[in-house]
C-alpha cells in the first residue's frame, strides 16, 4: 500500500452542545484553526527514526503525505511550525489551494522556521510582526542572572520535551546566560480581518520555543517574552484599528500540560531567571481549546520511542463572543497506527496535527 493510501485523516468532532449553540446563532462567523508541527526535512535523518520505514522519510513522499493532509484538514487558518522547503514547495503548492501565507526562518544557520498560511477569500491580512527570540540577548543586563545557578543541571523537569535534532554541542557554554538565550527560536503573529458574514479582527500567533528539557529556564524566558510581544501587538491592533480583536496562539511549545512554560501560557504571568528585568508582566488572559472543552489536554501530540507527550497547543482569549464548536481528533496511543512510533505511512510527521473549529458571534 501507497504512503498516502495510508494516510490517516483526521476528522473534526462536534464539541457537546455546540451544534445547538450554533443552530441558534447561525449568523456568527466560523473559521477551521490548525496548528501542525510538520516535521523540517533538514531534520528527517534515520539515526533520529530508527523506528520509522526509511520510504516514508524520504522528501518526494513525505511532502506529499504532508500536502494532502494539509488538503484535507481544510482549514483558514494553518500554523505549521518546523518549516523548510518553503519556497520551493509549501508556497506555491499551498497558494494553488487558495492560501496565502507569511513565513519566518530561523534565525543563525537554521533552516526550518514557522508559518501562517490563511485562505485568501475568508481573511485579509492587515499588519503582521516578527518574533526573534534572540532579542532576548540583547535585553540582558550584566547583572541579570547568577551563571553559577545556570547551569544545565538546574530546573530540570524529568525528560520532557521532544527529541533533540541538534547536538548538545550547538548549545555552547550553558554557565553564559547571554548562550543560554541564543536558540535561534523565532515567531510570528498578524491581525486578520474576517469578512463573512460581519467583519472582525482576529490576531494569530504562531511559534516553536527551544526543545531541550534541560532548559526549561529559556522556555520560559522565551514564552515570557511572546506574551509580552502579543500583548503589545494587540494594544497595537485595537488602537490603530479600533476593534477588540480575539487572539490565537499556536505553536509547538516544547513543554507539557502543567509544566512551568504551560502555567505561564494559561496564568499571562510568570517569572524566570533568565527573563530581562526590563519586561513588564502583562497578563494576557489565554484558555487552551483541547483543555477547556475537553477537560484535559491530548494524551500526546508527539509520539516516538524515546518520547511520548502533549508539546503543541492552541490557545485562545475567552470572551463571549468567540466559541470552539469542534475539535480536532487525536489517536490514543493503543491506536494500531501510532504503535512503534512516529513518523510511519500513516502519519507523516513526528507531530500529529491539532485543530478547532471557532464560532465568532456579534458581542
Amino acid at each position: 500500500m501507497s504512503g498516502v493510501q495510508a494516510l490517516k485523516h483526521p476528522k473534526f468532532i462536534s464539541v457537546e452542545g455546540a451544534d445547538i449553540y450554533s443552530r441558534s446563532k447561525s449568523d456568527g462567523i466560523r473559521f477551521r484553526f490548525v496548528s501542525y508541527n510538520i516535521l523540517a526535512q533538514v531534520y528527517v535523518k534515520s539515526s533520529f527514526f530508527p523506528h520509522s520505514p526509511s520510504s516514508c522519510l524520504r522528501w518526494k513522499a513525505r511532502s506529499q503525505a504532508i500536502l494532502a493532509v494539509l488538503k484535507n484538514l481544510e482549514a483558514d487558518f494553518l500554523c505549521l511550525q518546523e518549516v523548510d522547503e518553503y519556497d520551493s514547495f509549501y508556497n506555491g503548492n499551498l497558494e494553488r489551494c487558495g492560501y496565502s501565507s507569511l513565513y519566518i526562518q530561523r534565525s543563525g544557520q537554521k533552516r526550518d522556521g514557522c508559518g501562517i498560511f490563511f485562505k485568501r477569500e475568508n481573511a485579509e491580512l492587515i499588519i503582521e510582526d516578527r518574533i526573534e527570540y534572540n532579542d532576548l540577548v540583547n535585553s540582558m543586563q550584566d547583572d541579570d542572572c547568577s551563571c553559577e545557578e545556570n547551569s544545565a543541571s538546574h530546573d530540570v523537569e524529568s525528560s520532557k520535551g521532544s527529541s533533540p535534532k541538534t547536538t548538545l554541542a550547538d548549545r555552547g557554554d550553558p554557565n553564559d546566560p547571554r548562550v543560554r538565550l541564543k536558540r535561534d527560536c523565532v515567531g510570528i503573529m498578524a491581525a486578520f480581518r474576517l469578512k463573512k458574514p460581519f467583519h472582525h479582527v482576529v490576531i494569530v500567533a504562531n511559534t516553536h520555543l527551544y526543545w531541550d528539557p534541560e532548559w526549561a529556564d529559556v522556555k520560559l524566558a522565551q514564552a515570557k517574552y511572546l506574551l509580552s510581544r502579543l500583548a503589545r501587538f494587540k494594544t497595537l491592533v485595537s488602537e490603530k484599528f479600533e476593534c477588540t480583536p480575539s487572539i490565537l496562539l499556536a505553536g509547538d511549545f516544547n513543554s507539557t500540560p502543567g509544566d512551568k512554560v504551560y502555567q505561564c501560557l494559561v496564568s499571562g504571568k510568570s517569572s524566570s531567571e533568565l527573563s530581562p528585568e526590563c519586561l513588564e508582566e502583562l497578563p494576557l488572559p489565554l484558555s487552551s481549546v483541547y483543555a477547556t472543552t475537553l477537560g484535559r489536554e491530548p494524551s500526546f501530540t508527539n509520539f516516538t520511542p524515546g518520547f511520548t507527550g502533549t508539546l503543541d497547543y492552541i490557545f485562545f482569549s475567552p470572551s463571549d463572543s468567540i466559541r470552539p464548536i469542534s475539535l480536532l481528533e487525536l489517536p490514543e496511543s493503543e491506536c494500531p497506527e501510532v504503535i512503534g512510533g512516529l513518523p510511519n505511512f500513516s502519519y507523516p510527521s513526528d507531530h500529529l496535527p491539532i485543530g478547532a473549529d471557532f464560532e465568532i458571534t456579534m458581542e
